[in-house]
Parts: structure tokens; C-alpha cells; sequence
């Protein structure tokens, strides 16, 4: 027999759904303005993913620092909203304290050596590639965001297959962006798959922390 729901679980429940379809309204949102070319519609759904997400953590009993490490994130999704060069320097930096709360959760578990040798091998031959066309001043500030990425991407692993594979699209997305830094050819619609891979990334992290700390209950809502 099953052990009883907690009354506050029962309680949080109905709310943990509405802040996960919120989340997932604002989502649609977002990427349908993106291939309407709606600017408008980007402008108003981009700043509201994070909180939502970080909300519905909070409703699932989420561990201080995946709250913080998502907040970071809205806190880049707001300034990269500018295509100004400090902004975009800010929201790399909030972004990178992030990945820092993402790797002090992540703590000492056991990750596979082949998968971070991957990585590394991914790491090195980005910024190689990359390094020629960046801008000369984005050069070092690019390079050391990357490495602390590609730490966050490889360690996510350690939670399990839902938070590896939110730390590859992680990876994934932002060299989409960094691609576009480099003024390197892009695919159609580079901003939809940016933020297509971005908030996947950012739910599958969350997902994946609250299984792998809680159990299936804290997720299922």
C-alpha cells in the first residue's frame, strides 16, 4: 500500500499545473511569434518563461538553487532582449552565474569520463572554429562562458537522462547563438530553434534536478 499524499502536496497540486501551463502557454507564445516574425508578441512572452518555470519549481519543493540558477537565466533572456554589446555581455553573465548554481546542485555525483571526454572534444573544436570571426573583444569573454557551459552540459549528466540531455540542448542552443556572434550562415528560423532548444533545455533541467532529488512524485502534477 502506498503511503498517503501529504495534505500540502494534494494542496500545491492544482497550482503546480497551472504554473506548468502557463509556462507552456507562454512557450507556444513565444515561438509562434518568432516564426510570425511577431516581434511584439517575442518582446512580451520571452521575459515571463523563466519565472513561470522557476514558479511551478517552487510549487514542486524545488531546491534553492534551481530557483536561483533559472532566475539567472531570466535575467540573460531580459538583457539578450537588446542586441546592444553590454547587454548581450550582461545576460552572458547572468547566464554563467547560472551554470554556476547548476554545478554546485549537480555536487559530486559520478558522471561518465567517455561522455566528458565528448564534451572537451566539442569544447576545443568550437572554439577553434569560432575563434577567427568573433569580435576581437568577445573573443576571451566567449571562450570562458563556453567552458563553464560545457562543465554545466557534461555534469547535468550526473542526474540522470532528462537533466543530460537539458544540459546538451543547453549547449546546443547557445552555440546557435554564438554561431550568429560569429556572423556565421544560420539555419531559417535561427531564433525559433535558439529558444526551441533553450526552454527545452531549461524544463528538462528542472525535470530532471526535482526526479533525481524528490522521486517521480515531486514531478508528477
Amino acid at each position: 500500500m502506498s503511503a498517503p499524499t501529504a495534505p500540502s502536496a494534494v494542496r500545491a497540486a492544482p497550482a503546480s499545473r497551472a504554473l506548468l501551463a502557463a509556462f507552456g502557454l507562454a512557450t507556444a507564445v513565444d515561438l509562434v511569434s518568432l516564426l510570425a516574425g511577431a516581434e511584439a508578441g517575442h518582446q512580451i512572452a520571452k521575459p515571463l518563461l523563466m519565472p513561470l518555470l522557476a514558479a511551478y519549481a517552487v510549487s514542486r519543493g524545488a531546491p534553492k538553487l534551481l530557483v536561483a540558477a533559472l532566475l539567472f537565466g531570466w535575467g540573460g533572456d531580459v538583457l539578450l532582449l537588446s542586441d546592444a554589446d553590454p547587454a548581450f555581455l550582461a545576460g552572458m553573465g547572468s547566464f554563467a552565474v547560472g551554470h554556476v548554481c547548476y554545478l554546485v546542485l549537480f555536487g559530486r555525483r559520478r558522471t561518465s569520463p567517455a561522455l566528458g571526454a565528448l564534451y572537451a572534444a566539442a569544447l576545443a573544436g568550437t572554439v577553434v572554429l569560432l575563434w577567427p570571426d568573433l569580435p576581437a573583444g568577445l573573443r576571451i569573454p566567449v571562450a570562458g562562458y563556453a567552458l563553464l557551459l560545457t562543465a554545466m552540459a557534461y555534469r547535468a549528466g550526473s542526474l540522470g537522462l532528462l537533466s543530460g540531455l537539458g544540459g546538451a540542448l543547453f549547449l546546443l542552443s547557445d552555440t546557435l547563438i554564438a554561431t550568429g556572434v560569429a556572423a556565421w550562415p544560420r539555419p531559417p528560423a535561427s531564433d525559433f530553434w535558439v529558444m526551441l532548444t533553450y526552454t527545452a533545455a531549461q524544463y528538462l533541467l528542472t525535470t530532471g534536478a526535482l526526479r533525481a532529488m524528490y522521486g517521480e512524485s515531486r514531478t508528477n502534477v
